[in-house]
């Protein structure tokens, strides 16, 4: 079942990248991202690194819509239990988000928006679950943004982080 969801994953991002070469290439993102878990994610998690897709459409000068994945890696911690005497790996976490995007516009500096939609779990020990990532976005240059966002994937325990981003228009 995993290996149909991993292949229906990477159908759906070459499927991306094959539409952005047909459409306004303008509007094609792509970037790389550095987190630090938050909350329970924390505890078993130390720091994540990740790459950014998307493609998004312009709905009006202020708003736009589209699509957006990646890949999140967050490595796992080492845990001392009873004073030391017993260490626990925690395994790294792997997730392919799938999700809706919208950001809105106030300037042409900034931009805030978010994605929703689903983190598919690459790990064979835990599920995928809802995807949540809030964002505030600052235009250094025409075709280049720095981001931060809040990253939140909801299952049987939610893993969050806080990242910074950098994303290349195409």
């Amino acid at each position: 079942m995993r290996k149909n969801t991993f292949l229906l994953v990477i159908l759906a991002m070459v499927s991306l990248t094959t539409m952005a070469q047909t459409v306004d290439r303008s509007n094609f993102k792509a970037g790389i991202l550095a987190g630090m878990p938050v909350g329970d994610a924390s505890n078993y998690s130390t720091f994540a690194l990740g790459l950014d897709v998307a493609h998004h459409w312009g709905v009006s000068e202020l708003f736009d819509a589209g699509i957006a994945t990646g890949y999140i890696h967050a490595f796992g911690e080492s845990n001392s239990l009873a004073g030391g005497a017993v260490t626990y790996e925690f395994e790294d976490l792997q997730f392919i988000p799938v999700a809706a995007a919208i950001r809105i516009y106030p300037t042409y500096e900034f931009k805030f928006g978010a994605d929703v939609g689903y983190a598919l779990a690459l790990n064979e020990n835990i599920d995928g679950g809802f995807y949540i990532r809030p964002s505030i976005g600052y235009n250094i240059t025409g075709n280049t943004e720095l981001n931060v966002s809040y990253i939140k994937v909801s299952n049987e325990v939610d893993f969050s982080m806080v990242a910074v981003g950098l994303l290349f228009l195409f």
